[in-house]
């Protein structure tokens, strides 16, 4: 017979005598574990939902990598390249999707309002999921290689400054030598939310670019390429500037963006302070719920002492009911915080101000390997404070403990 795991189920039942702090203590030891477990599942939930969402969107408007000429600066006037060489990228390992595009800056002009844009031209290989996702009015338009469409979509942003809608026609002008114009068609209308990029860009054919600019049919001002795995942009990239050639370039989202996503990557480092500090916390608690145990049993450890029973095995009985508060709590803990990140999931409870965080409610990225870590690093760390209090019962002495009950 296991008398240690007799010995501890007794003292957790109540069974055997105890003090008067006993029942409380183990609560609250339960509930520190619990609570502690459903912050972190929450914590890390939440910011890889909110980094994830984030670089979903930037990704949606330019691409995991953008491949254009070595030389172009940062202006929106890119130099031309042969647009067959998205047919060679979509052939490279990793590549889910490669689209052409080119951007021209100009300037929309109403009746009352006028606002600087970005005509971002797309191809017959464009793919619209991500603009049909956030469309709120209308519908995209469709490209084609024999004729060029006059119909374009919009941002919100834009639509509401300029007060405009689907059906609409706005005209857009060009300054270059000689000045142009052209006029679209509003087919639809989308608010993805983030803001700088929304009221920047016009998606419209990218024949008109084309014509702008005096460029060859076959002509664009790049690639935009989606990648099966966002972990391998850094390797696709290396793999894409040694093939497709000196006068091209292959530049990572990260490389687009990189205020962006530095700022994102402060998230981590909350998220890991978040993290630190509440397994410090419920140490500590679990510590504080032993020691008090083992203060509240002092006399029957002097009597097992006395009886022949050697400090390991003492020790055993206070790890055994370490081991139960600390397993009810994270059963607890897990329960509660998956059940809170599923309901805000797929119920979308807790909304926040999109114009300052870019979404409209609390993002959640349920992860089994971020959960399965959570819950490795809480038992591993605990476990190991658990031994410091426990090491109390080396130094009794039998017959003081016997005395002091």
């Amino acid at each position: 017979m296991n008398f240690e795991l007799l010995i501890a189920r007794r003292i957790i039942s109540g069974q055997s005598q105890t003090g008067p702090v006993t029942g409380p203590i183990i609560k609250v030891a339960i509930g520190a574990v619990a609570v502690g477990m459903c912050v972190m599942i929450l914590a890390v939930c939440i910011v890889t939902g909110f980094q994830k969402e984030v670089r979903n969107k930037l990704v949606g408007f330019s691409g995991q990598i953008q491949i254009s000429n070595l030389d172009d600066n940062s202006s929106f006037e890119k130099k031309p390249m042969d647009g067959a060489i998205a047919a060679q990228v979509r052939r490279q390992e990793n590549v889910k999707h490669a689209q052409v595009f080119a951007t021209k800056a100009g300037i929309i002009k109403t009746d009352s309002e006028i606002e600087g844009i970005v005509l971002k031209g797309i191809g017959a290989d464009f793919d619209w999921s991500f603009f049909n996702r956030y469309m709120v009015a209308g519908k995209h338009f469709d490209v084609r290689d024999t004729q060029t469409s006059n119909e374009a979509v919009i941002s919100k942003h834009t639509a509401d400054k300029l007060r405009l809608k689907c059906g609409d026609n706005l005209y857009v002008y060009f300054i270059q030598q000689p000045p142009r114009a052209r006029k679209l068609h509003i087919a639809g209308i989308f608010d993805s939310g983030m803001e700088e990029m929304d009221k920047t860009f016009l998606l419209c054919d990218i024949g008109h670019i084309q014509k702008l600019n005096d460029w060859k049919s076959t002509e664009v001002a790049g690639v935009e390429v989606y990648l099966n795995d966002f972990d391998d942009l850094n390797t696709t990239a290396q793999t894409l500037n040694s093939s497709i050639g000196f006068d091209l370039q292959a530049k990572t989202i990260k490389e687009l963006h990189p205020q962006l996503f530095d700022w994102l990557g402060l998230q981590d480092l909350n998220a890991l302070i978040i993290i630190v500090l509440i397994v410090m916390v419920c140490a500590m608690n679990m510590v504080s719920a032993i020691l008090i145990l083992i203060l509240e049993r002092i006399g029957t450890i002097g009597i097992l002492k006395t009886q022949g029973a050697s400090d390991k095995s003492i020790r055993k009985v206070f790890v055994y009911i370490a081991t139960y508060l600390l397993g009810i709590g994270l059963l607890a803990g897990n329960a509660l915080g998956i059940g809170l990140c599923l309901t805000q999931k797929y119920l979308g409870i807790m909304k926040l101000d999109q114009t300052s965080y870019y979404l409209s409610e609390v993002p959640i990225n349920f992860s089994l390997q971020n959960l399965t870590f959570l819950n490795i690093l809480t038992i591993f760390t605990l476990f190991l404070m658990i031994i410091l209090p426990t090491a109390v019962i080396v130094k009794l002495n039998p017959l003081r403990s016997i005395r002091f009950k």
